[in-house]
């Protein structure tokens, strides 16, 4: 039985410029960066000549996971276009108080949005109202942020 989520990893093709995004656009605290090399990392990945950068950053709440950037130094990245309709983690949702100010804010700073906030009412589901809207940082992986109604 697994106790909780440690991190949520996101490869990416620029770690300096991912991490002022994530720290300084969307305001997760930077908590630090490390790097893995060696015959460890190799099996880890399953990948020879691994190495890696990798940060972490962290929202004001001290129970969610740790988002960890990884930039791989040895290979070519493949940057895939995100889509929403194909097998993997759809997106990186984070919760916001003020959902509009914080589009708004985001959309002054030339964040790229799938749409404009939507509103949903789930509570047939026992989920609440929300209100929702998707982003992209800046390789194009899928963030939403929502907000509790």
């Amino acid at each position: 039985m697994f106790s909780s989520v440690a991190h949520i990893g996101l490869t990416v093709s620029n770690l300096d410029d991912s991490v002022q995004f994530y720290q300084h656009v969307l305001g997760l605290e930077y908590v630090g960066e490390m790097r893995m090399d060696g015959d460890s990392t190799n099996k880890l990945f399953n990948h020879p000549n691994a190495s890696a950068r990798v940060a972490y950053l962290k929202t004001k709440d001290p129970h969610s996971p740790l988002v960890e950037l990884i930039q791989f130094e040895d290979a070519n990245i493949h940057r895939q276009q995100a889509n929403l309709f194909q097998t993997s983690i759809s997106e990186l949702c984070l919760y916001s108080d003020n959902l509009d100010k914080e589009y708004q804010r985001l959309k002054e700073k030339g964040v790229e949005f799938l749409s404009e906030p939507q509103e949903f009412d789930s509570t047939q589901y026992g989920f609440g109202k929300s209100k929702a809207v998707y982003f992209k940082d800046p390789d194009g992986i899928i963030l939403e942020l929502i907000q509790a109604m």
